[in-house]
């Protein structure tokens, strides 16, 4: 019993002598301190001031330059058509053939009225002649003169309406042959060979298109309307010499039309249902591409902007307020927090006109993870080519306005 007592109490002491010593080097090894944080990463662009070419885009329709529907302008029966339907057809090119036979026959009758209203005023003319002299010797009254005087007016004005009637048998007998009152494309025909027309009917033989040049309409807002307005007083839309405004065209494809026009009125007043007012354009349309009822987009030049700062969207972020914020690296590495005032959407960019300046250094990633004061570490990035802003988005407004980098 003794001696087991012992061992325990030696074991005991054993460890409390372990436990000691490791105590014992613990205060003995020195602290480690610790080093300051990792700065954060964030990529950034530096911003350049360059000329920027500005333009509105305004969607738009096509529509004819002149549209021409031809009707009869006399009674009869169709005997031929003269024409391919769709095929382009001259000013004054002829249609249709109605039956001319009636018509002929009446510039017979008016032909032959008048041949017999001018022997009647020949005999009334020699009656006169002979009455004057006798009158003179009494041996006519001068009741039988005046009465030979009368006839021969009579006579004359039986001439001038047989003349009359002959012109109009030989407008009718013309009106035959139906003609087309403008050069264009015709459409396909409403009758055939054998169809009874009536005259100033209501159904239109043929319809034939005036495309070159074309008309497109477009319907923007009286706001829209007036900035163009105050943009061309101040010189900043360009004109031609005749004073109308050039402008391009997109197509419903994406392509761009290859001529160019030019903008041509736009109406005196404003609608009060929708607030928009209709400007019209007028483009060559040599090849025929467009046809009426395109939608398309005109592009209108503005003007240049000298100094203009793109910045990528993905740098710009709204406050509470909604307000454009964007945050930049300071020449001493601090993040610096900038209000902007953003003009529009040019694709992937907005135009800055206040807050940002060139050579800042706009962070375009990692915003998230930074704030204003926080020193960080700036790596210089370059965008894509495909986010230059040659193919703009088109803004909420109906009117897009875009710009791009003007050449140099």
């Amino acid at each position: 019993m003794t001696i087991r007592r012992n061992r325990a109490s030696h074991i005991g002491t054993a460890a409390v002598t372990v436990l000691c010593l490791c105590l014992s080097g613990c205060k003995d090894k020195p602290t480690q301190a610790a080093g300051p944080p990792p700065k954060p990463s964030v990529d950034v662009v530096t911003l350049h001031a360059q000329p920027v070419k500005l333009t509105t885009e305004l969607p738009g329709r096509t529509s004819a330059y002149r549209t021409a529907e031809v009707r009869p302008q006399v009674s009869g029966v169709i005997l031929k058509r003269l024409f391919i339907e769709g095929d382009v057809v001259r000013a004054g090119q002829q249609l249709y053939q109605i039956d001319p036979a009636p018509y002929e026959a009446s510039l017979a009758s008016a032909q032959a009225s008048l041949m017999r209203a001018q022997a009647s005023v020949k005999t009334a003319q020699s009656t006169v002649s002979r009455y004057r002299p006798l009158v003179a010797a009494y041996a006519v009254s001068s009741q039988d003169l005046d009465n030979a005087v009368g006839t021969l007016q009579q006579n004359q004005a039986d001439v001038a309406s047989a003349q009359a009637a002959i012109k109009s048998a030989a407008i009718n007998l013309a009106y035959t042959k139906v003609l087309s009152p403008i050069a264009g494309r015709s459409s396909r025909s409403s009758v055939t060979e054998g169809a009874l027309v009536t005259a100033d009917q209501t159904t239109s033989l043929v319809t034939v298109t005036d495309l070159n040049p074309i008309y497109v309409d477009v319907t923007q807002p009286s706001t829209t309307i007036l900035r163009l307005k105050r943009e061309l007083a101040s010189g900043q839309i360009k004109t031609t010499g005749d004073n109308k405004v050039p402008v391009t065209l997109m197509l419903e494809d994406g392509s761009r039309y290859d001529q160019s026009g030019k903008m041509q009125f736009s109406e005196v007043t404003v609608d009060q249902g929708t607030g928009a007012v209709t400007l019209r354009a007028v483009f060559p349309n040599d090849s025929g591409l467009l046809l009426p009822g395109m939608f398309v987009r005109e592009e209108l030049q503005e003007g240049i902007r000298q100094n203009g700062i793109l910045a990528p969207q993905q740098g710009v972020t709204h406050d509470q307020k909604g307000e454009p914020t964007a945050l930049v690296v300071a020449a001493d590495g601090k993040v610096q927090r900038r209000s902007l005032t953003t003009d529009r959407a040019i694709g992937d960019f907005w135009l800055v006109s206040k807050g940002l300046n060139d050579g800042d250094r706009l962070i375009v990633k990692g915003v998230q993870m930074v704030h204003p004061g926080l020193e960080v570490t700036a790596n210089e990035v370059k965008l894509d080519d495909s986010a230059a802003p040659s193919s703009p988005t088109p803004a909420s407004s109906p009117a897009s306005q875009t710009a791009t980098p003007a050449a140099k």
